[in-house]
């Protein structure tokens, strides 16, 4: 039987470079509505710059050790650039070392002490993604509560950002530059529940279980704020637990905001199932990702919105009830 991983290396095996530069765009798994527009932005670049190959490769579920060899056998192959989600940063960050080949990150970076590796991140600022999250919980429920906070993997950089970045914002304390930050343990009225934060390696059935298992075990939770829009990618599994909890919901006892703006995801807000949505811009990864490389390989120099972090940032989205109509940049 030929193996995912097996067919993956003869595909990266069988890639002629003659004609085109070859960029790879690495998303953490291939069974994601988001990396799916980021796809969509890096071929409508390879489009319009000309002379490369948008090669959009990774694992068909999320699976870190099987990311992190495709990443091995593309710079095996000699691709001409790669740009990468890490699924794990550090462990990323070791495949990393030493090689030649230009690379980037996008949408999940590495840790900073690993930043040196790759040339660019390009994507959200994580960080203020759990900022607009947190400010959302609090203007609803300025009281405070009970709090969930549900995430991706516990290893990934982008996801431990905006979880600092809820607790920050909703305890009052400066980013401490430590991903994941202090849990919340009673500041400002608000303590996370047991059993939390939930980690759902991008498993998006599992994340709608344990959203009902967290609603059951705590009747009273103020809040439940996923990192990424894990429950809602699976569509009609969270529409029937929306409405198996819709009293709840609908009269704010306890508030859904939750990451990220796909088209399923702003029908849910509008419909009443969420009550926030902070959404990144997938399309402008991909797609920018394709033009640094370029700049790269060409030997331009790149222009950062953060010199020090060299990052290139493609902005947020912050959707409420409110402004549902005009939230969405064009």
């Amino acid at each position: 039987m030929i193996t995912l991983l097996t067919f993956l290396f003869v595909s990266i095996s069988s890639i002629s470079y003659a004609k085109n530069l070859v960029f790879a765009l690495v998303p953490k798994s291939m069974n994601n509505p988001f990396f799916d527009l980021a796809r969509d932005g890096c071929k409508k670049a390879e489009k319009e710059i000309g002379g490369i190959e948008c090669l959009y490769i990774g694992p068909g579920e999320h699976t870190e050790q099987e990311q992190l060899q495709i990443v091995q056998d593309l710079i095996a192959k000699g691709v001409d650039g790669i740009a990468v989600a890490s699924s794990n940063a550090a462990a990323m960050a070791k495949i990393l070392k030493g090689t030649k080949i230009p690379v980037v990150t996008w949408d999940s970076d590495l840790l900073n002490e690993d930043a040196g590796l790759r040339s660019a991140y390009v994507g959200t600022k994580n960080y203020d993604i759990g900022v607009n999250l947190a400010k959302i919980v609090m203007e609803l429920k300025p009281k405070g509560g009970e709090i969930c906070i549900q995430s991706g993997g516990a290893s990934a950089a982008n996801h431990n950002e905006r979880m600092s970045g809820i607790r920050d914002t909703i305890a009052g304390r400066a980013d401490g530059g430590k991903y994941p930050s202090e849990a919340l343990n009673g500041e400002n009225g608000w303590k996370e529940a047991a059993g939390c934060p939930l980690y759902t390696n991008d498993d998006f059935p599992l994340s709608v279980q344990q959203m009902d298992d967290i609603f059951a075990k705590h009747p009273d939770l103020t809040a439940f704020v996923p990192t990424g829009g894990f429950p809602q990618f699976v569509s009609k599994a969270f529409r029937d637990l929306a409405e198996k909890h819709k009293d709840r919901i609908s009269s704010q006892k306890t508030v859904v905001v939750i990451a990220d703006t796909l088209p399923m995801q702003m029908e849910d807000l509008a419909a009443g199932r969420t009550h926030g949505q902070v959404g990144q811009q997938p399309f402008m990864m991909g797609y920018k990702s394709m033009l640094v490389l370029k700049d790269i390989v060409d030997k331009k120099p790149l222009k950062f919105d953060n010199d020090s972090l060299k990052a290139i940032y493609t902005g947020l989205d912050v959707c409420t009830p409110q402004n549902i109509k005009t939230c969405i940049a064009g």
